[in-house]
């Protein structure tokens, strides 16, 4: 189970509230204004609470600026008074880097009062935006005016920008567009000490020495706060087709990414693996989903092409590739959408895995990456450790192997007792990471570090690398004060 506390030292720690005292409340307040400042215990648990209940903080306040010049001076006076801050967005975060800890003497700066879209400029291909805007309506936004976002992930309706580019977020696609950072040109973000370091450029080349926006994307708010950022937009896709395959083994699903890529590698923007067990989750546990093929099978793909031209010929290059596959015994079983709704029911399906494996139960969580062409070594070899460590755990691996990221979850074995499941966190996590290091992988592909992961990255990054990310922090934040215990711990 992740890190925890006692309560002795929660209630210590908590009475001591560390600088933030009445005067302060009183000062931030006066520049936040009522709606800015949530202190009433019964408005605060949603800002507090790890969206899977792995972790519930306290907090003597719930900062919510409006603008980046109250988030500025929010900062400055918590900064002045040594109070610690924990950023947030959607809270949305899969590693606890959006929740205070237990000790009650962090103070949560909220920015979804800052959600404007500020400005769509389709002749640029950029949109700016504030960090609170919800990635859904920055989607909306760009289809408005003939463009496209592409970023995509299962909580695009909650989660907000801020939360997506503090985290490096990847999604559905970043096969094709790559993950949150390369998305973005400019920022503005407000620092540890509340100056404003202003980067809103929306220039494609700009060689001016270091490029700091990329030092707090990814970064999960522990060397500020971001608070706007220029995003790049793309065409609309015109043409769009989406297949749901059965496929005979995981090395077919990579053979079957190989040959999309070699038939039309431009169009293709997703390629997503999942196994019988989360699909057989996701129709016990989400109403309205349903077998897309007749018979069940233990491996699938979902793929999708995408173009901005209407007469891409998209359609039979797929129906030809998934043919040919089918020939060569690679393919078993195959459903190409007819519809939007059609694609967004199948796209369903894959992103509902995890709100199916929260309702079946405890799980335990690994986002992982490997090289592209070892995703068949990770599956097979993680699940011999699990299930060799915990018999009867069950194996959910899902994801995104067309760039080498899968998630591969478990769940409690049947009948089995759920905390005690929990309780082998680091344990399973281990057997994970050790699979994954000898492929050259990473212990963190999408959902960051945060407080969970924290004591992997000191023992994955050691020596000048994670000297080096200290050292920055440190410079940046010398006080410790911006998120600590997040990401990079100082000892």
């Amino acid at each position: 189970m992740p890190d925890t506390m006692s309560d002795t030292t929660i209630q210590a720690s908590a009475t001591a509230q560390h600088g933030f005292t009445p005067a302060l409340a009183e000062r931030l307040r006066a520049v936040l204004g009522d709606k800015g400042m949530i202190t009433d215990p019964a408005e605060m648990g949603g800002y507090l609470m790890e969206w899977r209940g792995l972790w519930t903080g306290r907090s003597p306040a719930i900062l919510r600026p409006a603008t980046t010049a109250e988030c500025a001076e929010a900062v400055r006076l918590c900064a002045e008074a040594g109070v610690r801050m924990v950023p947030q967005a959607g809270n949305t975060s899969m590693v606890g880097a959006s929740v205070p800890h237990e000790t009650g003497d962090e103070v949560v700066i909220s920015v979804s009062r800052m959600n404007r879209i500020i400005e769509v400029d389709p002749a640029d291909m950029t949109m700016t935006v504030e960090a609170g805007a919800v990635l859904a309506a920055v989607q909306k936004a760009a289809a408005d005016v003939e463009c496209l976002f592409p970023l995509s992930l299962g909580a695009e309706g909650t989660a907000q920008i801020g939360g997506n580019l503090g985290t490096n977020a990847g999604g559905n696609t970043t096969l094709r567009y790559g993950n949150a950072r390369d998305m973005v040109l400019g920022l503005e973000v407000v620092l540890p000490d509340g100056q404003v370091l202003d980067m809103l450029r929306r220039l494609r080349k700009d060689n001016t020495g270091y490029c700091l926006r990329h030092l707090f994307i990814g970064a999960e708010g522990t060397l500020g706060i971001i608070t706007k950022a220029v995003l790049k937009l793309y065409p609309r896709q015109r043409d769009t087709q989406v297949a749901f395959v059965a496929v005979e083994s995981v090395d077919a699903a990579l053979a079957l990414l190989n040959r999309f890529q070699r038939h039309d590698g431009a169009s293709l923007t997703a390629f997503e693996y999942m196994m019988r067990f989360g699909l057989e989750l996701v129709y016990r546990h989400i109403p309205g989903s349903a077998a897309p093929l007749a018979d069940p099978h233990e491996h699938y793909c979902l793929i999708e092409l995408s173009s901005p031209r209407p007469d891409a010929s998209l359609r039979q290059g797929i129906e030809a590739v998934l043919e040919a596959a089918m020939a060569d015994g690679l393919v078993r079983d195959a459903v190409i959408a007819e519809s939007d709704a059609q694609r967004a029911a199948l796209w369903r399906l894959r992103e509902e895995h995890s709100e199916a494996q929260k309702r079946e139960g405890a799980s335990i969580k690994n986002d992982v990456s490997v090289p592209v062409s070892r995703v068949p070594a990770l599956i097979a070899d993680a699940s011999a450790a699990c299930r060799a460590l915990i018999p009867g755990i069950r194996v959910c691996a899902f994801g995104h192997v067309g760039d080498g990221n899968i998630h591969f979850n478990l769940s409690v074995p049947e009948g089995a007792d759920g905390a005690a499941f929990l309780k082998r966190w680091d344990e399973v996590a281990a057997a994970v990471n050790g699979v994954v290091r000898s492929l050259g992988g990473s212990f963190s592909a999408e959902h960051g570090v945060g407080r969970l992961k924290a004591r992997t990255l000191a023992a994955w990054r050691e020596g000048p690398e994670l000297d080096l990310m200290r050292a920055i922090k440190r410079t940046i934040d010398p006080g410790n004060l911006m998120n600590p215990g997040k990401v990079v711990t100082l000892p």
